[in-house]
């Protein structure tokens, strides 16, 4: 039986204090323990409370530690919606952030992502829900061309889009008592439901080519 969400223990960010900096290999192993049961597991909890509200958010991955410092200073985990198309969540210091991604495509990924954002319907659709997210706070960026790839005039109406390698929604939810409380769920219930007509777009019109 998972064990339930009810939000990031205080001391966790006493934990993710103490790996600042550069920390020691004394330190990491001292402070391995706590930050397994405090920031690693309830993250592991969370998921586990999304995938219950639907099963297209089934597929996570909760990252371990690693060599570089910065992946014991954060924790990050990843939903994924499609080939290279994810929910990434990462709790540090900071707080919470979360994105919407597709990026670090298959080949011919982005030629039918491109054939997509130039067709008259799906196109302007795309540029609608962007437009939609950066009104809502979301931080729009990617991997981009300086100009539109060849075989799209410079003057396409979405020309900005088809410029876009990856594409990348991203949102800060802050820092707050709430989320050492299960209303952490909450939000990023709110938050992947502004991110799932997005993410929904880019599972339908980018396939799977490899």
């Amino acid at each position: 039986m998972p064990t339930p969400f009810t939000g990031w223990p205080e001391h966790a960010m006493d934990v993710l204090w103490q790996l600042q900096g550069e920390p020691t290999h004394a330190t990491r192993e001292r402070c391995r323990t706590d930050r397994e049961h405090l920031v690693r597991r309830p993250m592991i909890a969370l998921l586990n409370a999304i995938a219950d509200t639907d099963p297209r958010y089934e597929d996570f991955s909760v990252w371990h530690y690693r060599t570089d410092s910065w992946w014991w200073q954060n924790q990050s985990a990843a939903i994924r919606r499609g080939r290279k198309i994810e929910i990434n969540l990462r709790l540090s210091l900071d707080g919470l952030h979360i994105q919407g991604a597709w990026w670090y495509p298959d080949p011919g990924q982005i030629d039918t992502f491109r054939t997509a954002v130039a067709h008259d319907t799906s196109g302007p659709e795309l540029a609608t829900l962007i437009d939609d997210l950066h009104h809502q706070g979301y931080n729009i960026s990617g991997d981009t061309l300086q100009r539109p790839p060849r075989g799209y005039p410079a003057h396409h109406p979405r020309a900005h889009l088809l410029r876009h390698r990856s594409l990348i929604a991203a949102r800060h939810l802050d820092y707050g008592p709430w989320l050492h409380t299960p209303q952490a769920l909450d939000r990023v219930l709110a938050a992947i439901t502004d991110l799932d007509p997005f993410l929904t777009w880019l599972v339908h019109h980018i396939k799977r080519t490899t």
